[in-house]
């Protein structure tokens, strides 16, 4: 069935590219260890513009020329091969993905470099991620000088080269109906995920009983993988920000922090939850808690169309910092002490990033020295954190707390929509994990 979505993605980028040719491979399998291969991921702009899942696949945009043709969305692929369908399943083949796909054209990947180069004569862009994949820009040069061979026969090759993905880094970073839906369920199933490993939540178990349990909850509900490695890390390996050895066990009167998310047709969701082993935070704990919390709300209401994309990141450290005051880990004047950066020492990342088709996903943040403008259908996580290393200088009750706190939103006209429902407040959590 042809989606309408993707062939309005291809439509636009056609009128971007003028008469210019764009060429976009999906991403090649990958070997995991001799002759086993790693799960196939299609590349996030090659699915982008056409949906289409095969390995060995590449869409090339043809503008129109003079007004004397139209513009052609063609795609090279695996031709059908019985044999190899008995062993490794269902291939389309050319004909059949033209049809279900919406291209112009189809043919055999084995003819595209030979078409390649007829594509580009007397074009003058060619637009490609460059410098993205040695044998890509190999290829493409090849191309290109077949044609500049033929300089004698009255052909010409592209004058220009231009970076595809600045264009289709813009596209993405605000998301049409299609991508909105995907992301909801994507978030719907992350959030299930989240609530699973807390009502499993006992101290004793390993990190990774609890990863199993996300997992577990991913693949019946239908999310096609995890969308990055899974952080499980409970007491003070919280305060590693990218732990992901989820190997020690879970111990009572500690928090766990469980940052993961699953991908829905390509899409990330993004979550992190924290909370207490035993279901029950200590007052040290909710002290740290309810300033994460707090923080969070701030950079929610930041989050808007009009707003600049820090905004949101300024908003949470003037909460964080001010708890850190409260919690005596700091002193001095709150304005003196952001300007120095000593929260730094307690939370040293940025408070979002895109989400999309990857989990950092593309787009720029900054246009020339400003800050990227938020506009509705953008789609940002919110994760503000505090992590509170042991230290000489730390109080016993708050040394190797770690806590962040993380939501997927959607810029809407006013405001903001949160995309993830996983339990959150104190209350939530504690009523979610009660073992009666």
């Amino acid at each position: 069935m042809t989606h309408a979505h993707f062939l309005a993605r291809r439509k636009r980028l056609l009128k971007t590219i003028g008469d210019g040719v764009a060429i976009v491979p999906t991403a090649p399998e990958v070997i995991r260890n001799r002759d086993a291969h790693h799960p196939y991921r299609f590349d996030s702009y090659f699915w982008y513009l056409t949906g289409f899942p095969e390995p060995e696949a590449v869409v090339v945009l043809v503008g129109a020329k003079d007004g004397k043709s139209k513009p052609k969305s063609i795609l090279f692929c695996r031709e059908k091969h019985e044999e190899r369908e008995i062993w490794d399943g269902y291939r389309y083949g050319p004909k059949a993905a033209r049809a279900a796909f919406g291209f112009d054209a189809a043919y055999p990947i084995e003819q595209l470099d030979k078409k390649l180069a007829e594509f580009l004569v007397d074009r003058d862009t060619l637009w490609h991620a460059i410098g993205h994949d040695v044998a890509w820009d190999t290829r493409i040069a090849k191309a290109l000088n077949e044609v500049r061979a033929q300089t004698r026969a009255g052909k010409r090759a592209p004058r220009a080269i231009h970076d595809l993905r600045a264009e289709l880094d813009a596209m993405r970073l605000v998301k049409d109906a299609a991508e909105a839906a995907i992301q909801q369920r994507s978030a719907d199933i992350a959030s299930a995920g989240h609530a699973r490993a807390m009502r499993a939540c006992r101290p004793g178990l390993a990190e990774y009983e609890l990863e199993a349990e996300l997992t577990y909850e991913f693949r019946k509900r239908g999310a096609d993988a995890h969308a990055y490695t899974p952080i499980v890390a409970g007491g003070a390996n919280a305060c590693v920000l990218h732990y992901v050895d989820n190997n020690k066990l879970l111990n009572d009167h500690t928090l766990v922090l469980i940052d993961a998310g699953c991908e829905v047709e390509g899409y990330a969701a993004d979550i992190t939850r924290t909370f207490p082993v035993n279901g029950r935070f200590n007052a040290a704990q909710k002290d740290v808690y309810e300033i994460v919390l707090a923080a969070q709300d701030a950079a929610f209401a930041a989050t808007a169309p009009g707003r600049h994309f820090m905004e949101a990141h300024d908003a949470a450290v003037r909460v964080l910092t001010r708890g850190l005051v409260d919690l005596k880990l700091l002193t001095g004047d709150l304005d003196n002490l952001i300007e120095k950066g000593d929260y730094r020492r307690f939370y040293m990342h940025r408070t979002g990033h895109w989400l999309g088709l990857d989990v950092h996903d593309a787009g720029e943040y900054k246009a020339g020295d400003q800050w990227t403008t938020l506009q509705p259908g953008m789609t940002v996580t919110v994760e503000p954190g505090l992590y509170i290393r042991p230290a000489g200088d730390i109080p016993p009750a708050l040394a190797g707390i770690g806590i962040r706190i993380e939501d997927d939103v959607r810029v809407t006209e006013t405001g903001c929509d949160i995309y993830t429902t996983a339990p959150k407040t104190v209350a939530e959590i504690e009523e979610v994990m009660r073992h009666d």
